[in-house]
């Protein structure tokens, strides 16, 4: 395990102690967080980012049938202050979060890997492989469910999770909350986010992640520009993928519904685990529901093109692997003596290899990252912003 290259000025103590850094915080140049909200959004007069979308003009139930082209979106998680947002993409990117310095959030959710990480399954604090791939984040904010196993009800409940877990970044309370108040920088960000009155706590940590995360849209594919009504925005074969995704033959649709592309539902399917790992039980651990036994979150299929290897254990490497499970037939990764309970929509839809490819073409039309946001190029903490995970990335210069 590779430490961030610190400034002369910084004193690393591991097990929980505090970073010095107020000495470089007064040295370098203050950290302006921006008053402007990110694209997609308008600021209303309280100061507050709301989002605005084509989507929003369409009165179609979002959680009825497969999702026609001009069906709405679910509510979206919205409402925060532009300073909010930008002080929870500082945080997003600083390894001060970990216990020694050597993790972000963004170590398993790279802005360039859809918000995942390119790995079947994250590395965690010293080294240790994670149990589960990293999910994307785009678009989490619809999201009312969170993790694979849907256990979180909120994006400030899932934030307590990785920071907290001793094999992803190993954090307490105490000692996360210690080491941001030993920041200067941050105390003053966090009272210039939140007021003087609400300052850095923990909740306003939560809530700060909460509200960058929040502002990860991406709803400018060339499918929603065909979705509402630009005929050219997507060629035939992506046209043909798409018929075949909305077919009652393959019904992919009827679990990833436009235009969120997900349900939001647990789905028991039998995808099969990587060799050599033992059966995951998901849902049914958090849930205390032996019929979730092998259940999981259905995932956006947003960006989907960037996250792979794919499922909740990386178990496939492409696009084409991952549809072909759904055609091999009902229940023929299910490990033997296991009889779960597979949801009805898993059965044989028989699709050929060109009906699969057509598939993926029109899942590659899914792909949108125009309001990806800018990583940081310093950061309060004084750290260097981590991006790779178990790379530490060194950069300089303004953010």
């Amino acid at each position: 395990m590779r430490f961030t290259r610190l400034p002369a000025a910084f004193a690393l103590l591991l097990g929980g102690a505090l970073l010095s850094i107020s000495e470089v915080s007064i040295a370098q140049a203050s950290i302006t967080l921006n008053p402007h909200c990110p694209p997609g959004f308008e600021r209303d007069g309280g100061n507050r980012c709301l989002l605005r979308s084509l989507y929003q003009q369409y009165d179609s139930p979002h959680n009825v049938g497969v999702g026609g082209l001009k069906t709405a979106l679910p509510a979206v998680r919205d409402g925060f202050s532009p300073q909010q947002i930008d002080l929870g993409r500082y945080l997003f990117f600083d390894p001060l979060l970990s216990a020694d310095g050597s993790l972000s959030c963004a170590s398993c959710h790279h802005p360039d890997k859809g918000f995942a990480d390119g790995r079947a399954r994250p590395i965690g604090i010293g080294g240790q492989e994670i149990g589960r791939s990293a999910p994307g984040l785009w678009n989490v904010g619809f999201m009312k469910r969170l993790f694979w196993d849907a256990r979180a009800q909120s994006l400030e409940e899932q934030a307590q999770g990785p920071l907290y877990s001793p094999q992803e970044m190993g954090s307490t309370p105490e000692g996360v909350l210690q080491r941001l108040q030993s920041s200067a920088e941050y105390q003053r960000l966090f009272g210039e986010a939140f007021g003087v009155e609400g300052g850095l706590s923990l909740g306003n940590l939560y809530r700060a992640l909460a509200a960058f995360q929040s502002s990860l849209i991406s709803l400018n594919s060339r499918y929603d520009r065909y979705a509402h009504g630009y005929r050219d925005a997507l060629n035939e074969r992506e046209i043909e993928g798409l018929n075949v995704f909305r077919s009652f033959v393959a019904r992919c649709a009827e679990c990833h519904t436009p235009p969120l592309f997900s349900n939001q539902e647990i789905a028991v399917i039998g995808t099969p685990e990587p060799d050599g790992l033992p059966f995951d039980e998901g849902a049914a651990v958090p849930f205390k529901d032996a019929t979730l036994a092998g259940g999981f979150k259905v995932p956006s299929l947003r960006n989907i093109e960037l996250t792979a290897p794919y499922m909740h254990s990386g178990r496939f490497e492409t696009l084409f692997d991952a549809s072909e499970f759904y055609t091999k037939g009902r229940g023929h990764a299910v490990p033997e003596g296991r009889e779960l309970y597979l949801h009805w929509h898993i059965w044989e839809p028989e699709l050929n290899d060109d009906e699969l490819e057509r598939l993926v073409d029109f899942m590659k039309a899914l792909t949108d990252e125009r309001f990806k946001p800018d990583t940081p190029q310093r950061l309060p903490s004084g750290l260097a912003p981590v991006h790779n995970n178990n790379e530490l990335a060194l950069q300089a210069g303004e953010n």
